[in-house]
């Protein structure tokens, strides 16, 4: 018997799941309009951080992650989806829409969309066992099946361009206006449905992890302060794209949610860090003394093995009416 019947209450817990999207700062910048057979991804611009996002680039690669979360989920659903990205121009808040069809969900489609909420961005210094090559080319995989390049950052003077870069970036971003008040609101709290909390964050951030010196200082968090002998064995890698317009930003958050979903099932830890490319002067490092010019960077990612210490637990959500409205008539 053939099923041509897509179930609204399907749909609503893909978005639902889909939410557990990684977004910059988790400030979940994303509204979607659900339809009979069609969903479309908005960006909320109310949500984008003026001061360390003046351009908008993070809350659309925040946005891209959401997107491919969702398919991961509709196709665990059993729900195929075909995506129009930039749909129309003249709607620059819309990013895409998804046409819906049914389908039948493989085991991959579950493994997928089991990662989905065992997922963390762990700030933590991971494991010095170097990743398999095996398991390293299925990582890049799951990148170049979404249009983008992840390429690791192996050679020393990659590696010494791609940590001055983001010590540049941390130090600029300080004499931005507003930054560090920005900064402060949306990370080390105890409560609410956005915002880093402070359950996932070193109680001296200023340390860092040792292979991304002078990363991010959000607000002290609760985990305990990393011993100073413990050397971050993490890979660091740049995802990058052929140009840098709007869809490419997009394609490259799909890429971000394709290379983590991925990288969970393989056992490995992840933590994306969007600060060195929010800084025009800091981008352009990365673009012409890591890639050699060859692409156009996106996002910085740790990959590596999670620390043997207890696990992270999950950072808040948006409920699903504030995220989402449903349409049935278009």
């Amino acid at each position: 018997m053939i099923i041509d019947r897509i179930d609204p209450r399907s749909v609503r817990s893909a978005i639902e799941l889909a939410s557990h999207a990684p977004s910059v700062h988790n400030t979940q910048p994303w509204h979607w309009t659900i339809g009979r057979r069609v969903v479309h991804l908005n960006a909320d611009r109310h949500r984008r951080l003026p001061a360390t996002d003046a351009d908008g680039r993070d809350l659309t690669v925040s946005c891209g992650a959401a997107l491919h979360h969702v398919g991961v989920a509709l196709a665990a659903a059993g729900i195929r989806t075909t995506v129009h990205r930039i749909p129309d121009p003249a709607e620059p808040e819309r990013l895409a829409t998804l046409e819906l069809k049914p389908g039948t969900a493989s085991e991959g489609d579950l493994e997928m969309a089991a990662a989905i909420t065992r997922r963390r961005s762990d700030r933590r210094p991971f494991g010095d066992r170097p990743i398999p090559e095996e398991t390293w080319l299925q990582v890049q995989n799951a990148a170049i099946g979404q249009g983008a390049i992840l390429r690791p950052v192996v050679g020393p003077r990659a590696r010494s361009a791609l940590l001055e870069a983001i010590r540049q970036a941390a130090a600029l971003q300080q004499d931005v206006p507003g930054y560090t008040t920005e900064l402060a609101s949306w990370s080390g709290h105890h409560a609410g449905d956005d915002g880093v909390p402070a359950a996932n964050l070193l109680r001296n951030s200023a340390a860092g992890a040792a292979g991304a010196p002078a990363a991010r200082r959000f607000a002290p968090g609760d985990i305990d302060p990393v011993p100073a002998r413990r050397a971050d064995g993490a890979m660091l890698a740049v995802l990058g794209t052929a140009s840098d317009d709007t869809l490419s930003q997009l394609r490259a958050g799909e890429a971000l949610s394709s290379v983590l979903l991925t990288a969970t099932t393989l056992g490995l830890a992840s933590c994306p860090l969007s600060q060195p490319l929010e800084i025009g002067s800091t981008r352009h490092i990365l673009r012409d003394h890591v890639l050699e010019g060859s692409l156009s960077p996106q996002l910085v990612l740790r990959l590596g093995w999670p620390p043997v210490k207890r696990s992270l637990p999950a950072t808040p959500r948006r409920s699903s009416t504030d995220i989402a409205t449903v349409e049935q008539d278009r």
